[in-house]
């Protein structure tokens, strides 16, 4: 006898038992509860605390346009680790202001083996061995022009930088940096890099490779702190994305994964979750965000006017991040998270 097909049972969500048999409000009834079924955690060793050095001792100067945020002299530097470090925050992100004299057309104080970053990372891997080092790869600091590579004639040379890029890959990865992250968006590099490194014992070291990487306003203030901003000629639309695409970032993710990278960022975070939860969905990879200057100052600044609640808005973006699929989040916030996990 011919049976006909089941069909799978489709439970549609109308069929459910609804109010007042459910009601959703059970579980958010007691704090305990609350706690219990919550389904995201931002906890500080997810977290990496961006930041600045400067040449000099005993030397903090404050950023204006990113209220807390300062310019660190090495010395100072190694103590707020150490105190980020009491709080659990595991990974520092280290980004050098070069001294105006020492800027070039083709930036080559990157690839001063005594630089300042060269210089910081060993400083800290003496003190603190166990923290975990991340450095940028990008020629922007160093430059005359601003901008993350070599240029002639008003043009970003894609190739011609490469080269720099692995030699600065690799100086910083000599001084002991755990992590090279390369921010400048040349196509390629991630590739060349990783061959460099493995072809130089440098087998272990991590690329988080700074894939989706918009042209963006919100970097203003990491600009002004890092001294790049008054240089800066043009803009950085040639190399990095527009932020009207998203099917373009996925294509950057997939070519960076092939050639070797072993994180992803995307950057900048909370204008673009929507991207953050497409790579994470597609490549489920390590996926990383930064919540760049222009967010934390804007939290900031609406703290200072007594339109938010710093501490609150700070914790739910970091949360929104978590949800979206982020594995680790830069935040400027980092300590300031840190500190309120462990108020009462």
């Amino acid at each position: 006898m011919h049976m006909k097909h089941k069909p799978a049972i489709n439970v549609e969500a109308t069929e459910q038992p609804a109010y007042p048999q459910v009601r959703m409000r059970r579980l958010r009834s007691k704090g305990w509860l609350r706690d219990m079924v919550q389904e995201h955690h931002v906890r500080a060793s997810d977290l990496i605390w961006p930041a600045f050095i400067t040449e000099g001792m005993n030397t903090r100067e404050p950023v204006p346009s990113m209220p807390g945020v300062e310019r660190l002299s090495i010395d100072q530097l190694l103590e707020d680790i150490k105190r980020a470090a009491d709080l659990d925050i595991r990974a520092f992100a280290l980004f050098p202001v070069t001294p105006t004299e020492k800027k070039t057309m083709d930036g080559r104080e990157a690839l001063n083996p005594g630089n300042l970053i060269c210089r910081a990372i060993q400083a800290i891997k003496k003190e603190l061995p166990d923290v975990g080092i991340i450095t940028d790869v990008a020629l922007d600091p160093y430059t005359t022009h601003g901008h993350d590579g070599l240029m002639n004639d008003g043009k970003i040379l894609n190739d011609e930088t490469l080269e720099v890029l692995c030699k600065q890959s690799l100086i910083q990865s000599q001084a002991g940096a755990d992590i090279i992250a390369p921010s400048d968006m040349m196509d390629g590099r991630v590739g060349q890099i990783r061959r460099t490194l493995d072809q130089n014992g440098f087998n272990d070291t991590a690329i988080l490779s700074y894939a989706v990487k918009y042209a963006s306003c919100f970097y203003g203030p990491f600009r002004d702190a890092v001294g790049s901003s008054g240089f800066l000629k043009g803009d950085k639309k040639t190399y990095q994305m527009n932020p009207a695409n998203a099917a373009e970032a996925l294509r950057e993710v997939a070519l960076d994964i092939k050639e070797g990278a072993d994180m992803v960022m995307v950057k900048p975070g909370l204008p673009y979750l929507d991207i953050i939860k497409s790579v994470k969905d597609t490549f489920n990879v390590p996926t990383f965000a930064y919540q760049v200057s222009g967010e934390y100052a804007m939290l900031r600044a609406a703290a200072a006017n007594g339109w938010l609640d710093y501490d609150a808005a700070l914790a739910e973006s970091l949360l929104a991040f978590k949800r979206a699929g982020c594995d680790g989040i830069l935040s400027y916030g980092a300590v300031d998270y840190a500190r309120f996990l462990q108020k009462p």
